[in-house]
């Protein structure tokens, strides 16, 4: 299952409008879950505060998730 972030509104007849298009390559059917702030104010407070949580600054702190080395991979350069 793929996961993206989007926002939008509920119009006056309670049907959702996402403000951008979705990049879906067929008619789909989906799964959703929509946050409402308790306030137009907490909104941009909701976003950030729900993208650094402490159970999820954990799991990155892990050692078990440091997979990868310097070693791994190639060095990238810009030059033409």
């Amino acid at each position: 299952m793929r996961a993206i972030e989007v926002t939008g509104s509920v119009n006056e007849e309670g049907c959702i409008q996402i403000d951008q298009p979705l990049p879906a390559a067929k008619s789909t059917r989906f799964r959703g879950i929509l946050l409402f702030p308790d306030s137009e104010s907490s909104l941009n407070q909701e976003w950030s505060s729900s993208a650094v949580q402490p159970s999820v600054q954990d799991w990155l702190d892990d050692p078990a998730e440091d997979i990868y080395t310097l070693e791994d991979g190639e060095p990238v350069s810009d030059e033409a």
